[in-house]
Formats: C-alpha cells, structure tokens, sequence
C-alpha cells in the first residue's frame, strides 16, 4: 500500500463493529502482536451483548459434539466446521474461565456467566482488547471506503481515514437497530460486490390474529410442545418453553420456529397447534379424563380445571370446551369431554405476522456463504477482507448458538487478518 505510515491513521487491521465478534476479532488480532483498531459507531461496544439471555448472557451452548452441534445450524451449518473445530464452545468457556467468569450450564445445554451478569462477559472482552494494546475509536461510523484493485484502501469516518493492509466488518444484522444494529455492513459489502440473501427478522416472536392471547399475556408454559402447520400438513415441531403475550405468542420454542414461519407465510396460512399435555397421548389423556370425572362426580367443572391448567387458562378452557362451568363432573358427555381434549392437544393459533426487527433476536440472511472462505473468512471478492459474525448468511437456534457463530468467526478472521 503506497501510503506514508507515519502521516496517516494506519493500521495492520482495521475491525468494523464493537460486537462479540469484533471485539473478538479484534482482540485476537491484537493478542497476534499487530497494530489494530475497532471502529464502533456507538459510545460504547457490546450494547448488544448487554441485553442478550435478558441480561445474563447466554454466551454458548454446550454441544461439545461438533456434528451435532451444525446439525442445529441447518443446511449451512457446514459453513462453520473449520472455524468451530478451532474455537468452538468448549474454547470459549476456557476463555472465559481463564479470565475469571466462571460458567454454569442449564436447561437446554445454555451456558451462562456463574454471576448472571452480562456486563462480566463484556467487561472481559473489552480488558482483553485493552491488555494487548487494540486501539478504539467509538461513536463513529463508516461514512464511505475506497476500493482500489480488489483491495479496500481505506474506510473513511466522519473527519478522518483509517488506513489499514486488512479490514474485517462485522457490523452486525437489522435486530434490535436501537443497539446499532442497522444493517450498515451490508450496503458496504453490496457495493463491494458481494451478494446478499435476502434478510429477514428470526428469532422473533409471532403475532396471531386470535386476540384470546390477550387475556393470557405474561403466561410461560414450561413444558408444552408447538407444532406449525401450512394447509394441514405438518411442517416442524418444538417442546419446551413457551410464553403467550398481548399481541401472540413467544418464548424460547416459538422463537426457534419463527424462522420457518417467516418462510411460510410466503405460502399461505401458517397454524400453530399447541399441545399442552404433550407427556399424554389422546387415549391417555381421555382415560385420565374419564376417572377424574368419575372419581368427582359432583364437583363443579370451573372447580376441576385448576387440577388441569394454569389458572389463566380457566376462563378459555372453559369458552372453547362450552361446557358450563358449574356442570357437575358426573354429568360431562362424552362429546364435552372430547371438545376439552381437543382444546388441550390441540390449541390453536393463527400468524398474521412476525414482529419486526425492534425485538428480534438476530437477522436470518446476509452476506453469501459462497463468497467467504470458511476457513478464514476472508472475501473471495476483495482479497484483503473479512467478515465475522451475523452480517453472514448463517444463524442457529436459541440457547447460545448465534453467540458462538460470533465467537468461532471472529475468531478464525482475527486470526486469519493477524497472520496475514
């Protein structure tokens, strides 16, 4: 690069993005002994990171079997293999451990900070950058570039140019743009020549047009299973955690369902069915039924159904099932009975639509795995970049995967940009 070093703001890298995977990049770029700096556009790094696992931080998933673990990624988990393989979540509890946030794993393999702390998780990142000497500049964003030769030159902020021989962007997605994320990286690596799949919110909780779930705002189902349907046909199921808000439904399975829903939707209706007795089948279920009626023959309905549901429940059980709610259990029909079963196998919602990306947890889509060597991350488009993170094309499912997408790519660019 034909520029005078000591007159200009050079570096080695330049890391675009003070995320989880840019700092991490960063930081390892730094821990490699070359000059690097992170361009963050908001005061401060991490806002994001902060707010991820409700503040807690589920910073990876303890799914140290590294097929299964793609597995859970989909079809461009493959994307993934080398760089998992070299930092992958046992690597970064270690990480963590080794710098005094000590971990605990919970229901669904998560991993968190013992302290339930987001800030610790931060707080590490950002002394890891600042022990080995990284340069930040915070509150300023990109403003334009220079492309010359298939090489970016320089990225230019608001009264200056960041000279540098490497530049990795991982500038995030469109969720939670309140962070920063704005889908910024993607216009540039678009007019860089790159090619975008097409983005879409996922993660993200679903409007339905039923206004039922209104009255049953705040209610979490710990163990219920979800199951999406188009035209009748089944097309992908869930069990566990579930949460019903004023506007639909969210929670941990159905924000893992979100995405497939999304891509639904282009099709025609997508149902919900939610089995609230997942444990019993129909038969089971109606033998139970049946011997709790008999056992109570001269108990009120409304007063057996606490037995059965959350007591938020009550009042819809008792409209869906039109049974009147001070029949005597004795005197239920048989046709009654089955109108209650089917509200419990199978409760039905309707999606209108998903909920933006104001609350989705991360962006499905971005810059195309084909472009970007999985082992390095470095563009095959312009030969001295590369990308970390949710500006590509890859996302998993709750419980920490996306993080660890941040930490392995970051990881392997940092290292990559670092040796280069």
């Amino acid at each position: 690069m034909s520029i005078n070093k000591e007159t200009h703001d050079y570096f080695d890298v330049a890391v675009v993005g003070g995320g989880p995977a840019g700092m991490m990049a960063a930081g390892r770029v730094a821990e490699l002994g070359k000059k690097v700096v992170l361009i963050e556009k908001n005061k401060v790094l991490g806002k994001k990171l902060l707010i991820t696992g409700k503040g807690r931080c589920n910073l990876t998933n303890a799914t140290f079997d590294m097929k299964e673990f793609i597995d859970k990624l989909g079809k461009k988990g493959k994307f993934l293999f080398s760089s998992l393989s070299e930092f992958g979540p046992s690597e970064i509890i270690d990480f963590f451990e080794k710098k005094g946030v000590k971990t605990k794993i919970e229901r669904g393999k998560r991993v968190f900070p013992v302290s339930d702390r987001s800030k610790d998780v931060l707080d590490t990142l950002v002394d890891y950058l600042k022990q080995n000497n990284a340069s930040i500049i915070l509150g300023e964003k990109i403003v334009d570039f220079k492309v010359k030769n298939k090489k970016i030159e320089y990225v230019e902020l608001k009264n200056r140019k960041i000279y540098a021989d490497s530049f990795i962007f991982s500038t995030g997605g469109k969720s939670y743009p309140a962070t920063g994320s704005t889908g910024d990286g993607y216009n540039f690596a678009q007019k860089m020549g790159h090619k975008l799949v097409n983005t879409f919110p996922a993660l993200v909780p679903l409007k339905t047009r039923e206004s039922w779930t209104k009255g049953l705002q705040g209610l979490s189902l710990k163990n219920a299973r979800a199951t999406v349907f188009v035209g009748g046909k089944k097309q992908d199921s869930r069990f566990g955690e579930m949460l019903f808000t004023h506007f639909g439904v969210s929670g941990p399975i159905i924000l893992d369902l979100s995405k497939k829903v999304v891509e639904l939707l282009k099709k025609g209706e997508v149902t919900i069915q939610i089995d609230l007795k997942p444990a019993l089948d129909y038969p089971t279920l109606d033998k139970r039924l049946q011997k709790d009626f008999e056992t109570n023959v001269n108990k009120d309905f409304i007063n057996y159904l606490p037995d059965l549901l959350p007591r938020k429940m009550i009042d819809l059980a008792v409209q869906m099932s039109g049974i009147d709610p001070h029949k005597k259990l004795g005197t239920i029909s048989r046709e009654e009975r089955k109108k209650l079963l089917h509200f419990l196998k199978e409760l039905t919602v309707t999606v209108s639509e998903p909920m933006g990306y104001e609350i989705a947890v991360i962006t499905s889509g971005g810059v195309d795995l084909k472009e970007v060597d999985p082992r390095t991350m470095r563009s095959k488009i312009i030969s001295n970049l590369f990308f970390a993170g949710e500006i590509l094309d890859l996302d998993g499912p709750t419980g920490g995967f996306n993080l660890q997408i941040c930490w392995s790519t970051g990881y392997a660019a940092g290292e990559a940009a670092g040796y280069k």
